[in-house]
């Protein structure tokens, strides 16, 4: 069994078998999350789909007191041991990794990407992860492209985390195309509410889906046991 929490954003942590996995940490600066005490987060592993502030604000100091193991870019993981921060494993687009959790495969995602000091960050990423009998895609921030047609299909993907703000991703329509490229069902919103440019109509946003056949998840933000998701 897997259970889901949002932290608002596009942050997310994953709970497998024991196993906590924390994904693009951003709480703090956030006001649509000032209920999630950072401190009592724990994680095991921490994936960074890319280095913006809106994903990376809280990335350092959760590592450091975690330990967790950090799952990025190569060059997202050499910027990390500048800040003292070595417990890293670094991928690039195309790879897999087994981990004690699963496989994960870096995936394309187009974006820019740069690290809160301005330096490069690689090339903007998403993941897919096979864990236990379940295939998760955690798009990170992204256009609708034609690579996830590929993506659905190499893989039977049970559930997909897309963007749905519109801006500086995909918006509604976009990620309703990108939900039957990957011939996923299951979507769980992401980056969106969180600044004005981002903010989201959410019951047009789910009569959206639900029109094209597609359930939409826009989870509560909370880190209590019972908003938690199971998938």
């Amino acid at each position: 069994m897997m259970k889901l929490n949002y932290f608002g954003q596009s942050c997310f942590l994953l709970e497998v078998n024991g196993t906590k996995i924390l994904f693009d940490p951003f709480i703090t600066p956030n006001e649509l999350a000032k209920d999630i005490d950072v401190e009592q987060i724990d994680c095991d592993y921490i994936l960074v789909s890319h280095g913006h502030e809106d994903h990376v604000a809280d990335l350092v100091s959760i590592a450091k007191r975690t330990k967790a193991k950090i799952i990025s870019s190569f060059e997202i993981i050499e910027w990390l041991k500048k800040q003292g921060i070595d417990n890293g494993h670094p991928m690039n687009l195309g790879g897999n990794w087994n981990f004690d959790f699963g496989k994960v495969k870096m995936m394309y995602a187009a974006h820019s990407n740069s690290l809160p000091d301005g330096s490069y960050g690689g090339t903007a990423a998403g993941f897919i992860i096979q864990t236990g009998k379940k295939t998760l895609y955690y798009a990170g921030d992204t256009a609708l492209n034609q690579d996830m047609k590929l993506t659905g299909e190499l893989f039977a993907i049970d559930y997909a985390f897309l963007p749905i703000g519109d801006n500086f991703t995909m918006g509604i329509t976009d990620a309703i195309i990108a939900a039957d490229f990957i011939k996923c069902k299951n979507i769980i919103a992401m980056h969106y509410d969180t600044f004005g440019y981002i903010k989201v109509d959410h019951e047009q946003a789910k009569k959206a889906f639900a029109d094209a056949g597609i359930e939409l998840s826009m989870l509560k933000i909370s880190d209590k046991e019972v908003d938690a998701k199971v998938l």
